[in-house]
Formats: structure tokens, C-alpha cells, sequence
């Protein structure tokens, strides 16, 4: 990138920068330094910011926020909030839990559970309602909880990425990039299901794993929290068979036809509001509004940015320095790193303009590595914290020591796994 490229801008243009940068620095450490604000607050104050800088027209700005990508995690949020209105998840761990398994069978058993459960619904939605559950399982059957939950929280990251609506930032990689459903779960199952076996092998033979039965992470508070009552809500047959009959129906919309993927799961979040029994306040309630504020103002954000030029200069000057951006390992590589200073929603953000001719492989990839990358740090992922936070509100010390030992390894096999079956495989 030419000096003389650089210095051509405006004082606008560097204004956006400098407004860019903030903003991703704000995604970098969770918020802005001496201000309470969130991720989303930083969003959302850039927007504002970049709008009053370049004079954007407000209907401008609107267009550059991906419209089917927000109803379509909104819709899916509806979905989450049904099932957990009704007590599924819970239910579902209880009766795992009741199973007459080895502590590596129950560990296998929560893996594939969670991990399955992601792949349809919200990952951060399951670790929030099976978090509490089973940690007083592994409590009443006297094992060390910490495996266990940090391998809910693993299997969560991993399972979510086997389909375009199992996390946020697959589902804009797949309304931008345009994926067909059956086609990317195709080539995203197979590292999934290799992942998850990979993380149930290391927290059941790994090291420390002789040794998890002893609850050494264990406040003592937690003994009596073990045997207090669920704070789930009770289980709801019809609710439950309501809101699986209108997910199961989506999930084949998605595969077999070529029906727009948010118009569909937008009338199955109106059937599901349409309830006699639950309130409507009470489902819009578990709506994560902040993290649709998050998507909508970075997407103004990123907008404004494009247009200074300076990205496609920095992808161009990358280029001709023999680094494309499309190709497996510096995809690879990039939206790792990216994934774990940024987090994930915001890495794809910046990477999805430079893949827009690319196939849908790089897609596939960049949907597995932002995913699989989460389980690198304690805050990696959202799902992460709240497992550490519902833990500790428990009791149990989840930091990131504890998270790094399975973390670390977890995350660089399954890395390892998505470049040999993206480029060999396939």
C-alpha cells in the first residue's frame, strides 16, 4: 500500500478510522476504558458517531445493515425462548443425568447433547439453561464439576458451528455469502462430530482427567446450593412439542427447499407467539436485543469504513505480497487471531467483503475456524462466560487457567482437523 494512496484521504475519511478503531478496540477489551458501556454501546455509538462524521444519510445507513441476517437471529432467538420457556433443556440434561453411566459416559453423553442441541438452537441459550443443571448433577453424584462444564461450554462452540443457524455469526456468513443449507452442513458435520470426539477424548483421558473426581474447584457454599431446587422453569409438554414441531419444520424448509431461510423461521416465530398460555412480554423478553444492536452497529460501522477505500487498499497491498485472504491458511490464521481479539461476530464482519467471489468453501471454513477459535480463551465466546459466571455464582471457580488446560489444546486440535478436511478432504 502506497504511501501516496494513504495520504490521499480526507479528514473524514481518518475521522471514520479513527471511529473505526475505537470501536474495535471496544471489541477488543468488552467495552471502553472509564465508561459503562458494553460491546453493543460501542457499536452503537459508533454508528452514531460515523453517521454525524460523513453525513450519511440515515436510510443509507439502514441499508448497510443486512437485513436477513437480523430476522433471521431474531427469529431463531423466538425459537430458543420457546424451548426454554418450557423446560426442554433442563429436562433434557435431567434425564441424561439420571442414566446409569461412568463419569466418561455421562461426560460423552452432555458432549453430544450440547453439541446437538447448538446445532438447532442458540449455543449461549443452551449453556445458559443446561449450566445450573449440571453442575448440581455432577455435584450430587460427588464428581468434579469443572470437566464437565467446561466441556458444556466446549461442545457448545463446536456443535453450533454444524449448521448456518447454529450461532450469529454463521448465520450472517450464510445470508451474506448466499450458502445453500444442505451443502455447508455437508462439508461442516463431518469436522464437528471429529471435534467433539477430540474434546471427549482430552477432558476424559487428558491430563487431570484421574484425578476429576475430586471437587477440588468447589466452594464450600456449593455442598448445600447441590441439593436446592431447579431455577429453571418447569417442564412443559406442550410448549416443548410446540416449539420442536416448528424448529424440526424449519430445519427441513432450510434442507430441501429454496424457500429465503429468514422469511421462513419469521412466520415460525409468529406461530409461536400466538400462545394462550405464554405471554408474549415474557418470550420477547429473552430476546438478546443487545447482541441484535451489536450486529446492526457494526454492520454501519464497517459500512462507513469501506467506503474510506482503506480496506480494499490494505487487501490489495496483502495481495500482491502473495497473502490472499480466500485462500485456506491465511483464512485460517487470520480469523483465528482475529476471532480471539475482536470476537467472533466482529472478525467476520471485517473479513466477508474480501470473500465476496470466493466458494463456498472459504465460507465453510471461516464459519468453522471464528467458532472453533472461541474455545482458545475464557473470553473466547460468549457461551464461555456464562458458563464461568453461572459457575461461579455457584461456587465453582472457572478461570482462565482452568479453562486454558482443555482451551488451549481443544481449540488447536479442532483448528488442526478443519484445515486437513477443507484441504484435503474435499
Amino acid at each position: 500500500m502506497s504511501t501516496t494512496s494513504v495520504l490521499h484521504h480526507t479528514a473524514t475519511d481518518w475521522g471514520i478510522v479513527a471511529v473505526f478503531a475505537v470501536v474495535y478496540l471496544g471489541m477488543f477489551l468488552g467495552g471502553l476504558p472509564r465508561l459503562k458501556l458494553d460491546r453493543s454501546g460501542v457499536a452503537l455509538l459508533g454508528a452514531i458517531a460515523v453517521i454525524g462524521l460523513s453525513g450519511l444519510p440515515v436510510e443509507d445507513a439502514a441499508r448497510s445493515v443486512d437485513l436477513p441476517t437480523i430476522v433471521l437471529l431474531f427469529a431463531f432467538m423466538v425459537v430458543s425462548a420457546q424451548m426454554r420457556l418450557g423446560g426442554f433443556y433442563g429436562a433434557v440434561t435431567r434425564q441424561v443425568g439420571a442414566l446409569p453411566l461412568s463419569r466418561n459416559g455421562l461426560l460423552a453423553a452432555l458432549i453430544v447433547v450440547s453439541g446437538a442441541l447448538s446445532a438447532v438452537f442458540s449455543n449461549d441459550i443452551i449453556c445458559l439453561a443446561m449450566t445450573p443443571v449440571v453442575a448440581r448433577l455432577c455435584l450430587q453424584r460427588g464428581i468434579n464439576p469443572l470437566p464437565f462444564l467446561i466441556g458444556l461450554a466446549c461442545a457448545a462452540n463446536i456443535g453450533s458451528a454444524a449448521t448456518l443457524i447454529g450461532n450469529p455469526q454463521n448465520m450472517l456468513i450464510g445470508s451474506v455469502l448466499q450458502l445453500p443449507f444442505g451443502g455447508y452442513v455437508r462439508q461442516a458435520l463431518p469436522p464437528v462430530l471429529i471435534s467433539l470426539l477430540l474434546l471427549w477424548l482430552w477432558l476424559a483421558f487428558g491430563p487431570g482427567a484421574q484425578t476429576a473426581s475430586a471437587p477440588q474447584t468447589v466452594d464450600q457454599p456449593f455442598a448445600a446450593m447441590a441439593e436446592a431446587p431447579p431455577q429453571e422453569p418447569d417442564f412443559d409438554a406442550w410448549q416443548t412439542a410446540k416449539g420442536l414441531v416448528v424448529a424440526g419444520a424449519l430445519m427441513l424448509i432450510f434442507l430441501f427447499t429454496d424457500w429465503p431461510r429468514d422469511v421462513a423461521a419469521l412466520v415460525g416465530a409468529g406461530l409461536l407467539l400466538l400462545s394462550r398460555r405464554l405471554h408474549s412480554s415474557h418470550v420477547l423478553g429473552l430476546i438478546d436485543w443487545p447482541l441484535l444492536l451489536l450486529f446492526m452497529g457494526l454492520f454501519v460501522v464497517n459500512h462507513a469504513f469501506e467506503t474510506t477505500g482503506l480496506a480494499a487498499q490494505a487487501v490489495a497491498w496483502l495481495g500482491a505480497q502473495g497473502v490472499h485472504l480466500a485462500e485456506p491458511g491465511p483464512l485460517l490464521v487470520v480469523s483465528a487471531v482475529l476471532s480471539n481479539l475482536v470476537s467472533n461476530v466482529p472478525a467476520v464482519m471485517l473479513l466477508l467483503p474480501h470473500l465476496g467471489g470466493s466458494s463456498g468453501q472459504a465460507g465453510a471454513m471461516l464459519a468453522l475456524v471464528t467458532t472453533f477459535a472461541g474455545n482458545l480463551l475464557l473470553v473466547g465466546s460468549i457461551a464461555n462466560l456464562i458458563v464461568a459466571d453461572l459457575a461461579r455464582q455457584q461456587g465453582i471457580v472457572i478461570d482462565w487457567k482452568r479453562h486454558a488446560i482443555t482451551g488451549i489444546p481443544v481449540t488447536l486440535l479442532t483448528l488442526a482437523v478443519v484445515w486437513a478436511w477443507m484441504r484435503w478432504a474435499l
